[in-house]
């Protein structure tokens, strides 16, 4: 199906909620990588460090890269990613939380979003 009115980009969508058993050892994993990365400038790393060790969302945030949920597939380069990360309240009975349910929402070929669950 690849026609010249075809984008080649596609927007990938994902929606996870993590439980946090132990928030020391993410705090201190997501300080072990801003310890190891040295591209971090020294002002920049003060930031993040307090960041991590003030929220675990943001300990969380640190550590998830978008950059490896996509390395290993193939023909496909990361173009522009964001993310960001919260501390909620869940309720996995409640039917906001129902990740089969459709939200409405359509891709741009107007087909809706495919989801695994």
């Amino acid at each position: 199906m690849s026609t010249p009115e075809t984008s080649r980009f596609v927007r990938l969508r994902v929606e996870l909620v993590l439980e946090v058993d132990d928030a020391d050892a993410v705090t201190t994993a997501a300080l072990r990588r801003i310890a190891d990365d040295s591209t971090v400038p020294v002002d920049e790393r003060v930031h993040a460090e307090s960041a991590v060790t003030e929220d675990t969302a943001e300990a969380v945030a640190y550590l998830v890269d978008p950059f490896d949920l996509v390395s290993e597939v193939p023909g496909v380069e990361l173009v522009q990613a964001s993310w960001s990360s919260e501390r909620i309240e869940y309720d996995p009975d409640s039917p906001d939380w129902d990740l089969d349910e459709d939200d409405g929402e359509e891709d741009f070929d107007g087909e809706g979003a495919a989801r695994v669950g």
